[in-house]
């Protein structure tokens, strides 16, 4: 028995620094890929006169002059607060609108082609009307961004809820599941994993159209500095201010898939 155990906390010891190794093996590509990309990068930088581009390292110097001026901090909050808002606004709306859609018909019919039509048009091309509506305030970029990311939203959670197998759906009927208990417990958890890709998409989305908003319209946040810098053609701090873009869509993305992965457990 002493033995026994013996070997299986020997078992335990020597799967532990495997376990611990594993996510490094499993993204070794991806780092891979990262690195030489940024390797060429500041090959062309340094060795083609381009003034647009800028050696990968006077960008990190770029971005570290403005963390330690506390350009990037404030002007990332205000970014993040209208994301926050715009968002949220698309996701509570999106998934209302989607899911009447995906399960009531009528509903389809009414709303089907206003959706798409706005799914297909140039979000931007409503700017000029959310400036005229708003002028230069802050409902004028969360417009801009519910334009982006809404409309996704919607069409993927409609698919997802018309989707549902019928065989579940007349099973809860034939067990006395009433219209809320069918979208409860039926319709919205088989739609999760259409949904959350609506999300993740309207969430990739709604950081353009927080981009596009703030350069076009509003003239604050991260948008702001972009313009400013694009034109003075500071090549190294523009494509800091880009960076540090890229970082916030893809901690927005993370926290997405973070929340799906808990919801979809069952989907694997």
């Amino acid at each position: 028995m002493a033995g026994a155990t013996a070997e299986v906390l020997k078992v335990r010891r020597v799967s532990r620094p495997r376990a611990l190794w594993r996510p490094l093996r499993e993204n070794a590509i991806e780092g891979l890929a990262l690195l030489g990309g940024v390797l060429l990068w500041e090959a062309c930088g340094w060795l083609l006169p381009l003034p647009w581009l800028p050696p990968f390292s006077h960008v990190v110097a770029a971005l570290a002059q403005f963390i330690e001026s506390g350009v990037i901090g404030a002007n990332v909050a205000v970014s993040l607060q209208g994301l926050a808002i715009g968002f949220g606004f698309s996701l509570v709306v999106g998934l209302t609108v989607g899911a009447l859609m995906g399960r009531y018909r009528r509903v389809e019919q009414a709303l089907d082609v206003y959706v798409y039509a706005m799914l297909l048009s140039p979000s931007m091309v409503f700017a000029p009307i959310f400036f005229a509506i708003f002028g230069l305030s802050d409902m004028a970029r969360i417009a801009v961004i519910v334009m982006y990311a809404l409309f996704v939203i919607i069409i993927n959670t409609s698919t997802g809820v018309r989707t549902v197998d019928p065989a579940l759906v007349e099973m809860a009927r034939s067990f006395g599941a009433g219209e809320r208990q069918l979208f409860l417990r039926i319709l919205l958890p088989a739609s999760l994993p259409l949904v959350f890709a609506g999300i993740r998409l309207g969430m990739g989305r709604a950081v353009k159209g927080m981009i596009n908003g703030e350069m076009f319209i509003a003239l604050v946040g991260l948008g702001a500095l972009a313009q400013k810098y694009g034109s003075q053609f500071e090549a190294s701090k523009v494509f800091a201010i880009a960076l540090v873009v890229l970082i916030v869509a893809l901690f927005a993305n993370w926290i997405v898939q973070i929340i799906e992965q808990r919801l979809t457990r069952w989907a694997d």
